[in-house]
């Protein structure tokens, strides 16, 4: 598997990751073969350092340090919230045109933590299916823009205002996952990590890193009608 590479520099290297990628190996997931570290470090023929994560389900911009200070130093810009996040994702329902979601999440090993997540609603479609008690299925797609990294933060936001993302498990709708995959054919999480913006260390200058959705991502978007055109550059 090729890698799209979306940025390099002499110190930096994003990727547009894709749905189902892990990012290194993981005890939990024996079945995977590809991982993008491995994938990167092999087709830049050096070594690459992740200075943050991606679920495995999740698409789209992954950002990798080229050199041991640089990873650290940009890892403290993750972990300062100096980093500006944008994801995509489409989730069940209509969500209102703008949301904060102030809700904090538990960590494995108990204590609670802030989560803080800006919500955007770009585009809304109803499909004439019934669902349940509903004589139509309702849809929408949000930009999502968390202010802290929570593990699974936007999942669990999601699911706590009731609009899950499609595709989520355990986060997510069973009855629509199973409706996507029957109708649709369509088991990935609709979810794409769309935009970095950061100020690397020693600069001055901001720099944004933006991805277009992957294939099956696209194919849902035209599916239900959702407004593709123009994404990748909403603000």
């Amino acid at each position: 598997m090729k890698l799209e590479i979306c940025y390099q520099d002499h110190r930096l290297v994003a990727i547009n990751k894709p749905h189902g990628l892990l990012v290194h190996r993981s005890p939990i997931a024996a079945d995977a073969q590809e991982f993008a570290v491995q994938l990167l470090r092999e087709q830049l023929d050096r070594r690459v350092f992740p200075v943050h994560r991606l679920d495995r389900k999740t698409a789209g911009v992954l950002l990798f340090a080229l050199d041991a200070t640089t990873n650290s130093q940009v890892q403290q810009l993750f972990a300062q919230g100096a980093v500006s996040k944008r994801y995509l994702a489409i989730v069940r329902g209509y969500t209102p045109d703008y949301l904060e979601i102030d809700y904090p999440l538990k960590k494995e090993d108990g204590p609670l933590q802030d989560a803080f997540t800006v919500l955007h609603t770009l585009s809304r479609a109803e499909l004439p299916i019934a669902q349940g008690k509903h004589a139509t299925s309702r849809y929408s797609l949000v930009a999502l823009c968390p202010t802290t990294g929570r593990m699974h933060q936007l999942r669990k936001h999601m699911a706590h205002i009731f609009h899950p993302i499609i595709g989520d498990r355990p986060h997510g709708c069973n009855k629509q996952n199973r409706f996507f995959l029957e109708y649709f054919q369509m088991n990935t999480m609709l979810l794409h990590a769309q935009s970095l913006e950061l100020t690397p260390p020693g600069t001055s200058e901001a720099i944004r890193i933006t991805t277009d959705v992957q294939p099956e991502f696209q194919r849902m978007l035209d599916a239900l009608g959702l407004h593709a055109q123009g994404v990748s550059g909403v603000l």
